[in-house]
């Protein structure tokens, strides 16, 4: 199975960066690859200052090796071993109107000093965050997810939607991150469902990721903008980063096993601000977006 992903993914990244470069018209994606001297490493692709792209990074990675005391505790085992594989997206269009948005599809096992199997399973998801409002971009994107779900379990879209909002929330500010998608995690065999239904669902989520992201951008890449709506989106910024600092899961596990550190801060756009104790006028676009952030909505 994890050979069979990394397949995937690899084929998954090739895919992506293609069209990505198609649609920006002028940047071209950077390639590095890097090990990791615990054992694997990965290839980063990273785009900026495009016409449409001002940064972005679509990275796979797949790492193995013991499994450090810290993570150790946060998964409740003995010393024991790792692999991990998966591919990990961020993307920061220029144009204020046209959304970031974050994708990762990853495959986890354990594994005695032996070589025995311990525990295995799939994660990852995709999510939206706008810095304007429009109310049609999440409509699409929200179906997407959902057709892509219903095709497996009429009961996916609502719960992994649900766990989106709940996971990427800026608790300490009190409102969403964005306005969300999918999120799932340990996703492992049950009597009902064995590893490779768990891998054609991850995979369909990973091939829909085009069509549920580009035609936005494509919509919103050419909108005149002001400075003030291009301050508002450098201010958003600053909640994004924050999150992933503090509570996304992701970066904290690279940090604490020792990955790539340019690989894991890729999400970071180059330019944010913190202002101090900003707030949008009553009434505004901006407003209206903050509306929505503190009172998650069902779009489809």
């Amino acid at each position: 199975m994890k050979e069979q992903f990394f397949n995937y993914i690899q084929t998954l990244q090739d895919t992506i960066t293609a069209k990505l470069e198609a649609v920006d018209g002028k940047a071209k994606f950077k390639e590095d690859l890097w090990e990791r001297e615990e054992g694997g490493g990965g290839r980063s692709r990273v785009i900026e200052n495009g016409d449409v792209f001002e940064k972005g990074g679509v990275n796979i990675s797949k790492v193995h090796g013991p499994l450090n005391p810290a993570m150790q505790k946060y998964f409740n085992v003995g010393d024991v071993n790792f692999f991990a594989c998966g591919l990990s997206l961020v993307l920061h269009p220029k144009n204020p109107f046209a959304p970031t948005v974050h994708a990762n599809w990853r495959y986890f096992e354990m594994y005695e000093k032996d070589g025995t199997l311990v525990d295995s399973w799939f994660g990852g998801g995709q999510d939206l965050t706008p810095y304007y409002l429009f109310e049609e971009d999440a409509i699409h994107f929200h179906s997407i997810c959902k057709s892509v779900c219903d095709a497996h379990d009429p009961s996916f879209y609502a719960l992994y939607k649900k766990q989106c909002d709940d996971y990427f929330y800026n608790a300490h500010r009190d409102e969403a991150r964005g306005l969300g998608g999918l999120f799932f995690d340990h996703c492992k065999a049950t009597p009902e469902r064995s590893m490779t239904d768990w891998y054609n669902f991850v995979t369909q989520v990973g091939d829909s990721f085009l069509d549920a992201y580009v035609p936005i951008v494509e919509k919103r890449k050419d909108i005149p903008f002001t400075p003030e709506q291009r301050d508002w989106q450098e201010i958003r910024r600053g909640r994004y980063i924050e999150f992933n600092l503090i509570h996304d899961k992701g970066t904290l596990f690279g940090l604490k096993t020792n990955g790539r550190i340019e690989s894991i801060f890729m999400s970071f756009p180059p330019h944010v601000q913190w202002r101090y104790n900003y707030k949008p006028e009553k009434g505004t676009k901006e407003d209206k977006l903050l509306h929505v952030l503190k009172h998650p909505k069902d779009w489809v």
